[in-house]
C-alpha cells in the first residue's frame, strides 16, 4: 500500500550510475545530468485524491543548503525509532545508498561535500514547479501549508510576513496551520488571515477570554475532490504562550484539545466526511499520540519539528507524514477512498533540488520583486566561513555556537544562551556570510539581546526546564525544539532521568571551575518572552562580531557530556 519504491528509485538509480564508491568524483554537472527534473516528479498517480504537504518554510524564498541532525533523540516509547534516527541508521532503515542524492537530502555524512555535487534546495519558484506538475497530472489536488510559513528572514520580518503571503496567495493552498505566524502580533495576523483567499484553520485556537472556538480561524473544511468528501483539520502549535510571548496574542489560547478534536472528526463523518486529514502543527511525536487517542484520523500531515521522512509512519490506522522544513521537500499524497473510507495511500516526499528542478517563471519573477527593495542589504557581505555552519542537533549547532560567541564577546558575558530553535539554512566551508545569511538563523519579532546577572542555581533551573520540555517521555509534556545552546559552560545531561535530575557537572569553560549556586554570573541571551526586555538586536550583534573575525572557524564543540542515549 506505501511504497518506498516512489522515492529510493531516484537514490538507487544514481547510486547504480555512479558505482559502489558513492558520490566519488561527482560535479555539480554530473549530478546535473544524472539527475533529471523528470525522475524527481515521477509518480504512478494513485486512487481518486492528491495532497500536496509543504511545511515549516520559515520565509525561505531563495535556494539553500540545509544539513540535517546528526542528533535527534528519542525517549520513552519513541527512542530509536524515525525520526529518532539519523545518519548511516537512517539510510539502513530505509535503504539508502550512501553519496546518494537521498543521503544528501535526508542525511547528515559529507554533507559539505555532497552539497558542492547536488547544489542548494528549495527555491519557492521550484516548490512552484513541482506544484504545477503535479496537479497537471490532478487538477484538483490539495495543496495544504502546514504552518511556519510567514516567518524566519530578513524580507519576511521588514514586510511583516507579507512577501511570504504574496508568494504563498500565487501557489494557491487550499488551507494552511499556524504557529510563529502569531509572533507577528495577533493585529497583523488578523489582518492578514481576514484577507486569505484560503482557508485558515486551527480546532484548538480559542478565544482566551470565552474559552469558545476563535471565529477567524474555522476548526475545518470541506473539499470535494475524486467524488469523495475531504475534511481537513486545522491543528496549530499548541504550546504558543509557553514557548512564545503570549502578551504577543493575549486574546487567543490554543493547547492539544483532543476531546475537541475527537468532537470535530466525529462532527465531519458525521457531516459526510469520506476521508479525515489533520493539517497539523504539533509535532511529529505529539502527532503519533494523538493518533492513538483520537479515532477516525486517516492521515496527520505533520509539522513543526521539521522531521523529513520517506516513507509514512503508521499510527493504528492513522498515516502520519512528515515533510521536512526550509522549502526543501514537497510531499504529495494520493488517496484512494471509496465507499465512505480510505482504501489505500500512495506517498512520495519529493527532495527540491533546485538545481535540477526548473523555476517557474511567474513565481521567480514575483520573489525578485519581492526582495528587490532589499537587495543591497541582503547581499552584503559581512564575513566568510571556514566552518560548516547548521543549526540542527538536539544540544549544538555551530551555528549556534558562533551565536554564542558573539553574545559572550560582544556583550562581554560569562555564559550565553541561544533558544534551541530549528529553523535556518546552512553555509558550507568557502561561504560568504551575507546579512541575509545572518538574518536567516537570527529574524524574529522579539530578538532584543538580553545581559543580566544569574545564579548558577537558576542557570540549573533553566537547564533542567528546557530539558523536560525535550526529552519527558510523554510527548504532551514535550514542546518541540532543541535545547536551549549554551556558550562559555560546560555541563553533562542525563536523558533519561525525571525532571530536576539531567543535569550535573556545570563548569565556567574559562576557568574550568564548578558552577557555583549561590554565585552569580553574568549571562547574555536572546529571544526571552518576557515583555520589555532591552538590549541590542541579535543580528546586530552577530552581524558586529562576525565582521571582527573577517573568517569564521570554529573548533569543534564538546561542552555537552550526554548520557542515557
Amino acid at each position: 500500500m506505501i511504497s518506498r519504491r516512489d522515492f529510493l528509485q531516484v537514490s538507487m538509480a544514481a547510486s547504480a550510475m555512479v558505482g559502489a564508491s558513492g558520490f566519488g568524483n561527482w560535479a555539480r554537472l554530473a549530478a546535473q545530468q544524472r539527475l533529471s527534473q523528470d525522475q524527481l516528479l515521477e509518480f504512478d498517480t494513485f486512487g481518486n485524491i492528491s495532497l500536496i504537504h509543504v511545511t515549516d518554510i520559515h520565509g525561505q524564498l531563495k535556494p539553500i543548503y540545509f544539513r540535517e541532525p546528526s542528533v535527534n533523540l528519542g525517549v520513552g516509547e519513541n527512542k530509536g525509532h524515525v525520526p529518532h534516527v539519523t545518519g548511516a541508521d537512517f539510510r539502513k532503515v530505509y535503504g539508502i545508498a550512501d553519496g546518494s542524492p537521498s543521503a544528501y537530502a535526508l542525511t547528515y555524512n559529507d554533507f559539505s561535500a555532497l552539497a558542492k555535487a547536488y547544489g542548494r534546495v528549495g527555491g519557492m519558484d521550484r516548490v512552484a514547479t513541482i506544484i504545477n506538475a503535479i496537479r497537471a497530472d490532478r487538477p484538483d489536488a490539495l495543496l495544504l501549508d502546514g504552518g511556519d510559513t510567514w516567518h524566519g528572514s530578513y524580507t519576511c520580518h521588514h514586510t511583516q510576513g507579507q512577501d511570504m503571503v504574496n508568494v504563498m496567495n500565487a501557489l494557491k493552498p487550499d488551507a494552511m496551520t499556524f504557529h510563529w505566524e502569531f509572533t507577528l502580533g495577533s493585529d497583523r495576523v488578523n489582518e492578514i488571515v481576514e484577507n486569505l483567499p484560503f482557508a485558515a484553520l486551527g480546532q484548538n485556537i480559542f478565544d482566551a477570554e470565552w474559552d469558545e472556538p476563535a471565529e477567524l480561524f474555522k476548526p475545518y473544511k470541506f473539499f470535494e475532490r475524486g467524488g469523495a468528501n475531504v475534511a481537513v483539520i486545522g491543528q496549530a502549535f499548541p504550546y504558543m504562550p509557553i514557548a512564545n510571548p503570549g502578551w504577543m496574542f493575549p486574546e487567543y489560547s490554543f493547547g492539544i484539545r483532543d476531546e475537541h478534536m475527537q468532537a470535530m472528526v466525529d462532527e465531519v463523518r458525521a457531516a459526510g466526511a469520506d476521508v479525515v486529514v489533520v493539517l497539523s502543527h504539533n509535532g511529529f511525536d505529539v502527532d503519533k499520540k494523538m493518533a492513538g487517542k483520537v479515532q477516525g484520523i486517516d492521515v496527520i500531515l505533520s509539522g513543526h519539528t521539521h522531521d523529513a521522512l520517506p516513507e509514512p509512519v503508521l499510527a493504528g490506522k492513522t498515516h502520519i507524514i512528515a515533510s521536512g522544513s526550509n522549502g526543501k521537500f514537497v510531499s504529495r499524497v494520493d488517496l484512494d477512498v471509496r465507499d465512505g473510507q480510505l482504501m489505500g495511500l500512495r506517498h512520495k516526499l519529493i527532495p527540491v533540488f533546485s538545481d535540477v528542478i526548473a523555476p517557474d517563471p511567474a513565481v521567480a519573477q514575483l520573489i525578485e520583486a519581492e526582495r528587490a527593495p532589499f537587495k543591497a542589504q541582503l547581499e552584503e557581505v559581512i564575513g566568510q566561513t571556514d566552518t560548516l555552519l547548521y543549526r540542527r542537533g538536539n544540544f549544538n549547532g555551530t551555528w549556534d555556537d558562533l551565536i554564542c560567541d558573539a553574545l559572550l564577546s560582544e556583550r562581554e558575558a560569562d555564559i550565553a544562551m541561544s533558544p534551541g530553535v530549528r529553523w535556518g539554512p546552512s553555509l558550507v566551508p568557502g561561504d560568504d556570510i551575507t546579512r541575509e545569511d545572518i538574518w536567516n538563523v537570527t529574524s524574529m519579532s522579539y530578538g532584543e539581546a538580553y545581559r543580566s546577572e544569574m545564579t548558577g542555581e537558576f542557570i540549573k533551573v533553566i537547564l533542567e526546564d528546557v530539558a523536560d520540555n525535550i526529552f519527558n517521555p510523554d510527548p504532551y509534556y514535550q514542546q518541540g525544539g532543541d535545547m536551549v545552546r549554551i556558550g562559555g559552560m560546560g555541563y553533562r545531561i542525563d536523558i533519561t532521568k525525571p525532571q530536576g535530575e539531567r543535569i550535573s557537572e556545570m563548569s565556567l569553560l574559562k576557568t574550568g571551575e564548578a558552577i557555583d549556586p549561590a554565585k552569580s554570573y553574568v549571562v547574555a541571551g536572546w529571544a526571552s518572552v518576557n515583555e520589555g526586555t532591552e538590549g541590542p538586536m541579535i543580528w546586530d550583534v552577530v552581524e558586529d562580531h562576525i565582521r571582527k573575525l573577517g573568517t569564521v572557524t570554529l573548533d569543534p564543540n564538546n561542552s555537552v557530556q550526554v548520557a542515557g542515549a
